[in-house]
């Protein structure tokens, strides 16, 4: 058998073969035999029909047979000759068989990078302490306090900070409508009608709500501020938008008093100890779990700033689309409007390609470090996971494992788990710093 491989850019590879005559005749009749042996031909005993009868019969079946296993007795010896990596053989094309008797074909293969590992154990990572901070467990009193508060209309004095002001405004950048400007909706920033701000510099857009301290019910106020370099909305980003704005009412907002009759309002027979302890050990184990995640995050951009490799151009476009599907979705469950997600697209798209191209320089590291530390998954771990699954979907877990299979995601499962498996190791071998002036932000 004559195998060529001519790899190109990108992670890709052109596959040529040659399969000799007597190869292609001896495994020819091989096949031929079988089908002899148990065909079922009108006129003739099951087994007893004549081999020229058979061929005849059974010529399509039989050619298509045959250049399957010709075909993927190729790739198996290119895979062993090259020592390839292949994550896709393509599609066989031109295949043809000569008049020696010979079969050619081309494939198109997709190979998995090579990936050249820096030190992976040892990595150093900054994390905060994992004690909950005294301050945020009394901001989180505090939120649980707002959200029970009255709101009373303010009389006699202008808005000041921490007041609530109920608005109404319209919006224009460079003198036009937004929407007008971009050419496009504009979703929230074009305009509201009654309109809840407070007035906090985490409110709305930063430097908005700063400029409404001293209004009054029915005044209108004119507030520009400058889009920061970073905003969503490409074609905004750096931009003056001016706000049109009319003050409906304004409020302040009355806490119920920290007490045991309040603990009670959010959960019977509780104490204000007790609903302290619980938020304690909530904001604990949520700390916890941001935690590891900050050492992943950390341990993973030290790879990607180490290591750069090319990437297949069909699994970049593959996990884009997976990206952008996901970030669509977030956009819609945080309350996006179908016209704010298309005024965003491309900046979505952008986003999307550069998660991806991280994702999968990520995966395939992980997976050089898990064949190298020879970190695998058991079939007991396996089985194990996927009863997990079925359970949490209240699905019998046999049915489970059998719809998996027949979808051919058993590997992926058992892929993703191995990928777990290692990122823990690289964790438990990490070198983790703890710094009071580490933030879970950052």
């Amino acid at each position: 058998m004559n195998i060529v491989v001519e790899k190109q850019p990108k992670c890709v590879a052109t596959l040529r073969v040659e399969i000799p005559a007597d190869k292609v005749n001896g495994q020819r009749d091989q096949i031929v035999r079988g089908y002899t042996s148990k065909a079922r031909v009108p006129g003739f005993r099951p087994g007893k029909a004549p081999r020229a009868v058979v061929e005849k019969r059974f010529q399509k079946e039989i050619s298509e047979e045959l250049n399957g296993v010709l075909i993927n007795e190729a790739y198996d010896e290119a895979l062993k000759q090259e020592s390839l990596n292949v994550l896709d053989f393509g599609v066989p094309e031109d295949v043809t068989t000569h008049e020696n008797g010979s079969v050619t074909f081309v494939s198109k293969l997709t190979l998995a990078p090579e990936v050249t590992l820096p030190e992976y154990k040892g990595v150093t990572v900054t994390v905060p302490p994992a004690a909950v901070p005294t301050e945020e467990i009394e901001a989180q009193l505090t939120a649980l306090q707002e959200r029970f508060a009255d709101f009373n209309d303010i009389e006699g004095r202008a808005a000041e900070l921490k007041d609530f002001a109920v608005i109404d405004y319209t919006s224009t950048v460079e003198g036009k409508p937004t929407e007008e400007f971009l050419g496009k909706s504009a979703g929230y920033l074009s305009g509201r009608e009654g309109f809840w701000v407070r007035l906090d510099e985490k409110a709305f857009l930063p430097g908005f709500a700063a400029q409404l301290v001293g209004v009054n019910v029915g005044d209108s106020r004119e507030i520009t501020i400058t889009l920061p370099e970073d905003f969503p909305v490409a074609d905004l980003q750096n931009k003056e938008i001016t706000f049109q704005v009319t003050v409906k009412e304004l409020k302040t907002a009355v806490l119920p008093e920290l007490n045991d009759e309040f603990a009670a309002k959010l959960a019977p027979d509780q104490t204000l100890e007790g609903i302290k302890t619980i938020i304690t050990e909530n904001m604990e184990g949520e700390r916890r779990r941001k935690i590891d995640d900050m050492k992943v995050n950390q341990i993973v951009a030290h790879f990607n700033s180490q290591v750069n490799f090319e990437l297949p151009d069909e699994l970049i476009a593959q996990e884009t689309q997976s990206q952008a599907d996901a970030i669509v979705r977030q956009g819609v469950k945080a309350g996006m409007t179908e016209g704010e997600i298309e005024s965003q697209q491309s900046e979505i798209f952008s986003s999307a390609a550069d998660q991806a191209v991280s994702n999968l320089r990520t995966n395939f590291i992980l997976q050089e470090i898990a064949r190298i530390e020879k970190i695998s998954v058991t079939d007991q771990e396996l089985v194990q996971h996927l009863v997990q699954i079925a359970n949490s979907r209240k699905v019998a877990p046999k049915k489970f494992i059998k719809d998996m299979q027949r979808a051919g995601r058993i590997q992926n499962i058992r892929s993703s788990m191995a990928i777990g498996k290692t990122i823990d190791f690289l964790v438990e071998h990490a070198n983790v710093v703890e710094s009071t002036e580490t933030t879970l932000d950052a």
